[in-house]
């Protein structure tokens, strides 16, 4: 039996690909065609419609990388075609192996508007369902020659500033053709069956039944009359076709799909073409299909369709109206979740939900992640703080290391909070609703015995044109059928709704979900990281300082529109091949325009202000936008500077260096320009470890196995070089106020300056790093050495922190080998801990070593620079400030405090005097993360706060303006019922209680 059954496979594949395939479009005819280049970049629609084109042939060569090639394509349906169905092939030069990285085509008829999309898999237009013969056809389609960069090869195509001219792509065939629906149906038959069969067990006699209807198929079919003998053939495979699934079948419950990265191996303005051409497609494919139902995230690419191609965007809204297209996800895009902060992910919320309810009045109540690079602990309370239910998904499945044990579960947050979850066992969020993938699903699927249902999204993504008509096929065959599992295509949250119904016990999972993989993305395109952090605490300031002019400073103005935008572009270079550093050159070079373009806007918001509240005046003021009291000068106030503690003193030091002090903290930098010393004079107690140095850079080599500007493996780590060798060692500051020592290097091709500053009354010492790097397939660390005997380390993550293990017991905390950290890392022994601060670096590691006098040593390290060559060749090339701190003797609450006054420094402007808080609370413990307008235009003010311990907080907050009432609101700024929140008394203060790590927005309306 296992020659015949596999002689019928041979058979079956042979005749499909040669014969039967090819019998689906017949009788072709040449249609004319004619080209016109456009310009570097895509131009209107109506201008290329009124270009002057000239002739064109298929065969011909067309598209440099990242051109645009208008064809024109005309011709008339053959008279004697009536009542033939009739459809167009316009191959632009597809490889069929690669739908969504190559090129792809938007076909608009003479009057601009929107056809179809064309991809490899989607390479036809529909003319008519029965023509009449001699109909006309014309169309423009606008080709996008974007270049193949998955090879995983350095490539200088990455940018269209160093791509080459050369064209890529030939032009296929460009025909009008007969569709032969009976023997496009037969396809779907022969596959579905064929993918069925290859699955089923060998002792199964379902496998045996198929193989035989399959023969008798073939057998049917004359290979030189396809069309002609298609019924036939369909008809031996009724029967097995028609058999019902077991009813212990596992149910799939089939979403129609098109993930499409918002900039990847494409630049973002290639990212509105995408969005357009894939929403094009699946308009048609409902008009077609009206069970077809399409989930899409990100607003921002609904948006995008919108401003550019708003009569796409009328139809787009009404196929939501109809249940057809289901906005999902409720963010501004799929954000990265481990790097964005706690503030700029409620407003990925904020503004991705709001465009949902304001353009299609629809609550979105799923979470669809299902690409991003790991999950932080903090989402679950932020998912139901913007009114969502559920959370999706797939990316966990690509853990190297541990598989993760649930596909359904409730996952719990650092604060407590819960979310009904789902792990889709398809592990693909591009399926194709094929029997390979299906089976896989129902025998991965890790809820059985309670569970009997898991999600399967279905369609080409990154612009591959989505979901297909074959698709669809697939599904309705599958429906009920046996040896499959069932399938219904339906709306993510029927699923959810019936999964939770049968599961309500679901396992829980607590804290974060840590991809096992893709650990580079922490510290890639440094730039591109340096600038997300700094435009999350410049939106701060700008919103501080105008809510407090706005409700202070009569006639000044908020600027709600301007805010608004600036977030808009934060949130969406916090994409997650953007902000991770996984994306091609021109995507990140753009990041740093952007960047600038934003600091610039926002500083001048700012100062404008702060310049509204310190009146005239020759005042010298500090602004303190921090949230805790610094130099005397009170939370979110102004100030005169006042005196800060002892003058700070420095000594050379015996053996070369020097020693810093300033009746808190006493330094020693060795003669090699390395920190040997951190000792805490208050506590006497010092930081490093005996006989080593912090501050230490050190470099590996980096040639991960496959994903190189995603990944570091584990292996970097057996090599490694201390760079101590020295140029230069220098005291460049020396006051009262200041002191500062200043070490130069070189080391390959790169060179380095380290500075270390102690000032008066701090309690930690401040280190900048300013970097040349010229290095390639190299990791530089930095390498703090602590004298701490620390289980774990406490790392801070969005409005709060996530502990970590520092020992490796088992394999999952092995796999935590590089880390992600927002404003500090803490390690701590009873009684005593250093936080390690930095202000715009995420990746860190953390080791542990026993030593020989028995002490153990904590080794926390900063991943400061990498150097991979795909897909952007030149990543990290070039200078580079980084800035970090150390803090000996900090608790949790100093590592807070520390940590955001680092990244949010003082300002000096000229005034008249003291500026007082807008709002203050008298807990440290309680954080204010945010101060604004609300988002109606109301007036009112919105006040963001946490709990940032881990332990629960009374508070009393004080409004610096009359208050009529507080209430307790959702991310969007809606009321909610909660406890955590008194009423405003006669002296008009609020009291608050909080649990532990409780985010809580206020919403004060003003008297």
């Amino acid at each position: 039996m296992h020659d015949d059954r596999s002689i019928t496979e041979q058979r079956l594949r042979r005749v499909l690909e040669e014969r039967v395939k090819p019998a689906v479009h017949t009788h072709p005819v040449p249609l004319t065609v004619e080209r016109w280049e456009a310009p570097a970049e895509p131009v209107p629609v109506a201008e290329a419609l009124a270009a002057a084109y000239t002739p064109c042939a298929p065969g011909e060569a067309w598209g440099p990388a990242w051109g645009t090639t208008w064809f024109k394509v005309t011709g008339a349906v053959p008279a004697d075609w009536t009542g033939r169905t009739v459809e167009a092939v316009l191959d632009l030069g597809f490889d069929r192996m690669m739908p969504g990285f190559q090129c792809e085509g938007l076909v608009h008829r003479p009057d601009g508007s929107e056809v179809k999309g064309l991809n490899p898999y989607n390479d036809w237009v529909r003319v008519a369902d029965r023509a009449a013969g001699g109909e006309p056809v014309e169309w423009y389609v606008e080709a996008a020659s974007n270049p193949v960069l998955v090879q995983h090869a350095p490539t200088s195509e990455g940018d269209r500033l160093t791509s080459s001219d050369q064209p890529l792509y030939r032009l296929g065939r460009m025909a009008l053709t007969v569709f032969e629906t009976e023997v496009w149906e037969l396809v779907q038959d022969l596959e579905v069956l064929h993918e069925l069969m290859t699955q089923l067990d060998g002792s199964d006699a379902r496998r045996y039944e198929i193989l035989r209807a399959v023969d008798a198929a073939l057998d049917e079919v004359d290979l030189a009359d396809v069309p002609g003998t298609a019924a036939a053939a369909r008809a031996r495979l009724t029967a097995v076709l028609a058999a019902p699934a077991r009813a212990s079948a596992h149910r799939i419950s089939a979403v129609g799909h098109a993930h499409i990265d918002s900039a990847w191996l494409w630049p973002l303005r290639e990212t509105v073409r995408k969005v357009s051409r894939t929403a094009s497609n699946v308009l048609a494919l409902m008009d077609e299909h009206p069970e077809f139902v399409f989930a899409m995230s990100q607003a921002q690419q609904l948006d995008w369709i919108k401003t550019h191609r708003p009569a796409l965007f009328e139809r787009v809204k009404k196929k939501v109206a109809d249940g057809q297209f289901v906005p999902v996800g409720g963010m501004w895009v799929e954000s990265d979740t481990n790097m964005v902060g706690g503030e700029a992910m409620a407003r990925q919320f904020l503004y991705g939900k709001k465009f949902f309810l304001d353009e299609f009045g629809i609550e979105t109540r799923n979470v669809w992640l299902p690409d991003s690079f790991g999950y932080t602990a903090a989402l679950p309370q932020i998912v139901k703080l913007s009114g969502s239910r559920w959370f999706l998904t797939q990316k966990i499945s690509w853990s190297q290391v541990n598989a993760f044990p649930h596909h359904t579960f409730w996952w719990e947050g650092i604060d407590g909070s819960r979310v009904f979850t789902h792990f889709p066992p398809v592990d693909t969020y591009n399926g194709d609703l094929g029997g390979a993938q299906l089976a896989h699903a129902a025998r991965n699927y890790r809820e059985k015995g309670r569970g009997t249902r898991s999600l399967a999204p279905f369609g080409w993504g990154d612009g591959g044109g989505g979901p297909t008509r074959e698709h669809l096929a697939r599904a309705r065959r599958q429906r009920d059928l046996e040896g499959s599992p069932r399938v219904e295509v339906e709306r993510p949250d029927a699923f959810f709704e019936k999964a939770r119904a049968e599961y309500e016990d679901a396992p829980v999972w607590a804290g974060e979900l840590y991809l096992e993989l893709h650990r580079g993305t922490y510290t890639s395109q440094a730039k591109t990281k340096q600038g997300n952090r700094h435009s999350e605490s410049l939106l701060r300031e700008a919103e501080l300082w105008a809510a407090t002019a706005a409700v202070r400073v009569p006639g000044f103005a908020y600027p709600y529109a301007d805010l608004e935008r600036l977030w808009k572009t934060v949130l969406l270079h916090q994409f997650h091949d953007i902000l991770p550093g996984s994306s091609i050159a021109w995507v990140h070079r753009e990041a740093r325009e952007t960047y600038a373009r934003v600091r610039e806007e926002l500083r001048a918001v700012t100062l404008a202000a702060q310049t509204a509240l310190a009146g005239r005046g020759e005042e010298e003021l500090v602004f303190n936008c921090a949230p805790h009291t610094r130099r005397g000068i009170p939370a979110g106030g102004a100030d005169r500077p006042r005196d800060s503690g002892q003058p700070v003193t420095v000594e050379e030091r015996h053996g070369g260096g020097h020693v810093l002090a300033n009746g808190r903290l006493l330094l020693e930098i060795d003669g090699r320009g390395l920190l040997v010393s951190a000792y805490d004079l208050e506590q006497g107690r010092e930081a490093l470890a005996p006989g080593a140095a912090a501050n230490l850079l050190q470099i590996h080599p980096d040639f991960p196995n496959m994903w190189d500007a995603w990944d570091v493996d584990s292996f970097y780590r057996n090599k490694v070089t201390d760079l101590v060798e020295l140029d230069a060692l220098e005291v460049t500051e020396q006051g009262p106020e200041a002191a500062t020592v200043t070490a130069t290097r070189s080391f390959g091709t790169s060179t380095v300056t380290q500075s270390l500053t102690l000032r008066s009354g701090a309690k930690t010492v401040d280190m900048v790093t300013d970097v040349d790097w010229q290095e390639t397939e190299k990791f530089l660390k930095a390498a703090f050495p602590l004298d701490v005997k620390a289980e774990r380390t406490a790392s801070e993550t969005q409005f709060g922190h996530v502990y970590r293990a520092t020992h490796t017991n088992t394999s999952w905390e092995a796999a935590k080998f590089e880390i992600c950290a927002h404003r500090w890392i803490h390690a701590e022994e009873p009684g005593w801990g250093v936080a390690l601060l930095n202000e715009s670096t995420y990746g860190h590691d953390v080791t542990r070593d026993i030593r020989p006098d028995g002490g153990q040593t904590t080794t926390v390290r900063l991943s400061l620079l990498r150097a991979p060559r795909y897909p952007d060749p030149q990543t990290d090339q070039g200078r580079h400030t980084l800035r970090f701190a150390l803090a000996p003797g900090a608790t949790l609450g100093d590592a807070v405090r520390e940590g955001h006054a680092l990244s949010l420094p003082e300002r000096v402007v000229t005034g008249a005097g003291p500026v007082a808080p807008l709002v203050a609370v008298d807990e440290d413990a309680v954080v204010v993360e945010a101060v604004k307008l609300a988002e109606d235009r109301s007036g009112d003010v919105v006040v963001r706060l946490y709990e940032s311990r881990g332990g629960r907080a009374t508070a009393t907050l004080t409004p610096g303006f009359p208050v009529a009432a507080a209430v307790e609101s959702d991310l969007l700024e809606r009321p909610l019922d909660g406890s955590a929140v008194g009423p405003v008394t006669r002296a008009g203060k609020i009291a608050l209680t909080l649990r532990p790590f409780q985010i809580l927005t206020l919403r004060l309306r003003r008297r």
